[in-house]
């Protein structure tokens, strides 16, 4: 396993100048209190080569290098099964998630999801790195998944996602044809009273934006969908679309079940960041799955 001490390099922008370096550490990178205690003690801070203290201030173009924390463990069961990988760097992979999958374990289910495949592949490659997913993909939706491979990657694409860097675009089939060619959908989304892992829209919920542009009509009963999403609440494709009368085909939560096919039409077909040190731009494409493929054939005709 790799065991190697490792640094994290930052350079300070203009924002952040005048920073101690312990604010940098708090408020920048989110670095518990714990953590800062322990990179004090590990001489675990560098500023322009030399060990540095807590109280220094830091001045734009300063190069602070900051020692990583090994992980200890996957946080998840390694089991041996394929996975699709269509990206991946040092801090980075991004998997084509199928259909009727879990993320990750949740409630009574331990083993066999996305999760448990990917501990397996990091430790046929001999690397010991967490598993991070940086967003979540309901069982039934398919697509790009983002992991950070460690926890600084982890801070540096919450930060992007927080600034909307790091963007999802998805892939839907709906019943029923919007009228407008293209809309942003902006209605709150909040736990379901009666139904805890259901969501509902409500004024009382969290902000939620959907945009979405109609790619093309399906024999005028149905509609394949581009769509972007703002915010990331649960659920939110398939609650906001079933809001505006476009239930997802297949959708049994928010619509009904359908003959055509097993689960819901969402695909989650690319994802944009920038990558870790570079910052240039990486887009990563999914193919649609097979059914939903068949599925567009067939309505069609």
């Amino acid at each position: 396993m790799h065991t190697k001490k490792s640094f994290s390099t930052y350079v300070i922008n203009l924002d952040s100048a005048n920073l101690t370096v312990e604010e940098y550490l708090k408020n920048i990178l989110h670095y518990s209190s714990r953590k800062r205690q322990l990179l004090t003690r590990n001489k675990g801070i560098y500023l322009n080569r030399k060990t540095t203290f807590m109280k220094r201030q830091l001045k734009e173009n300063d190069i602070l290098r900051v020692m990583d924390f090994p992980d200890i463990s996957y946080g998840v069961t390694p089991q041996n099964q394929k996975i699709d990988i269509l990206y991946e760097d040092e801090h980075v992979i991004v998997l084509n998630k199928p259909p009727k999958l879990l993320t990750h374990p949740t409630g009574q289910t331990t083993n066999n999801t996305l999760a448990n495949y990917l501990a397996y592949y990091f430790q046929s490659k001999q690397i010991l790195s967490t598993i991070r997913p940086m967003h979540r993909l309901d069982r039934d939706t398919s697509g790009c998944i983002v992991f950070a491979k460690s926890a600084h990657s982890q801070t540096l694409l919450t930060k992007q996602l927080e600034h909307q860097i790091l963007k999802r675009f998805y892939l839907a089939i709906t019943e029923g044809c919007p009228q407008e060619k293209k809309a942003t959908i902006n209605r709150p989304i909040a736990i379901h009273p009666s139904f805890p892992n259901q969501r509902i829209t409500s004024s009382t919920g969290e902000t939620a934006i959907t945009h979405y542009e109609v790619i093309e009509n399906l024999a005028e009963t149905h509609s394949l969908l581009s769509l972007s999403l703002e915010t990331g609440r649960t659920h939110q494709i398939r609650v906001h679309l079933a809001s505006v009368g476009l239930p997802i085909l297949g959708d049994s939560m928010y619509g009904k079940k359908s003959n055509l096919i097993s689960h819901q039409s969402l695909h989650a077909a690319k994802v944009q960041f920038n990558h870790i040190e570079s910052n240039r731009k990486i887009l990563v494409q999914a193919p649609m799955p097979k059914d939903m493929n068949e599925l567009l054939i067939q309505l069609r005709k």
